[in-house]
């Protein structure tokens, strides 16, 4: 583990609610969300304390730059969708998230945003465990 990593980490109660772990990465946890509507992954850097970007030190903000591009690629691979979306918005959830959503056309909020489309909807069981596994190969 790197020097930091989890240390006085603590992942918010929504996110741990609302997704489902996948992998370690370098600085970021990766998880699922669990909503069938949209492949959505969230990475989120194990730094206590942080809200935004900025507050990040260089190398982390390099590093969880790299770690988006890598979940973005496994999921645009996974999924095979014709767009992805990566976003951070912290106006609910204030710990420092990043979300990368696989977007194609025609599906149930499209062109618009995930959020505030709808109510969620989980996955099965089963199927969320074959998307995971499916992400991770491509990861």
């Amino acid at each position: 583990m790197l020097p930091g990593l989890r240390a006085g980490f603590t992942l918010d109660a929504r996110l741990e609610a609302d997704s489902e772990h996948l992998v370690w990465l370098g600085l970021c946890e990766l998880r699922i969300m669990n909503d069938s509507r949209w492949p959505w992954l969230i990475l989120v850097p194990q730094r206590p304390d942080v809200e935004e970007l900025h507050e990040l030190k260089p190398l982390d903000q390099a590093m969880l730059t790299f770690e988006i591009d890598i979940a973005a690629k496994a999921l645009k691979k996974a999924t095979g969708c014709s767009k992805i979306n990566i976003g951070a918005l912290g106006n609910i959830v204030r710990q420092l998230h990043i979300h990368v959503v696989a977007r194609s056309e025609g599906d149930a909020g499209w062109p618009g945003p995930v959020w505030g489309h709808g109510l969620r909807e989980p996955y099965q069981r089963a199927r969320l465990h074959r998307i995971a596994e499916t992400i991770r190969a491509a990861l």
